[in-house]
């Protein structure tokens, strides 16, 4: 805000002292030509960056500060402009500097304007932005070689043969003797059977 006006008041003073004050050297008035010259295009240079800032929403009060204080300007050269016992080149440059000060003042309108209209309008709402996918590469699988496992071999069973049925002992059948049949004694007579002798007693 200042800088705008400080950068007005020191090109216009520098742009008087190179035509007023007496009689000047060509080097001294060609000196504060440039220095005018700079003074100038640094205050069309802060005039742009104080339109084109987009920290601050819409229309501040320092806009309308620098508004002002290059409209007061402007008329203050076209004061000076108009006076009569002011010398004719005074008269010129404060001329020049009355236009100067308006143009800067409607460029400075017109570029905030256009700044405000271009600025982006505000969400009513944030709505958070879904996190962008992030995609891991696959881990690589360590494959462990498999650990032999002891085999211990299978005890052989024994089979033991089955118990044989229990045999039976099939006896051969007795055979009978065939024995020829007595002859039935037929009673003898008492001289045929031998006579028994009586053991004799001790």
């Amino acid at each position: 805000m200042g800088t705008v006006s400080g950068l007005a008041l020191l090109a216009g003073g520098t742009a008087v002292a190179a035509v007023a004050g007496g009689t000047h050297s060509v080097f001294a008035t060609v000196l504060l030509g440039m220095l005018t010259v700079g003074m100038s295009h640094a205050l069309l240079t802060e005039i742009r960056r104080q339109a084109r800032r987009r920290n601050v929403d819409g229309w501040a009060a320092q806009d309308t500060v620098n508004t002002v204080l290059l409209a007061s300007w402007s008329s203050g050269a076209l004061i000076a402009t108009l006076l009569a016992v002011a010398p004719a080149s005074v008269r010129a440059v404060g001329l020049l500097l009355t236009l100067g000060y308006a143009v800067s003042c409607a460029y400075f309108v017109a570029e905030r304007c256009r700044t405000i209209a271009d600025a982006p309008p505000e969400p009513t709402e944030a709505t958070p932005s879904p996190a962008p996918a992030v995609t891991h590469p696959p881990t690589p699988t360590v494959t462990r070689p498999s650990t032999p496992t002891a085999t211990r071999p299978s005890t052989p069973t024994v089979t033991q043969p089955p118990a044989p049925a229990s045999a039976e002992v099939v006896q051969p059948p007795a055979r009978t003797a065939h024995v020829p049949a007595e002859p039935t004694p037929t009673p003898a007579t008492d001289e045929a059977q031998p006579a028994k002798v009586p053991a004799e007693s001790a």
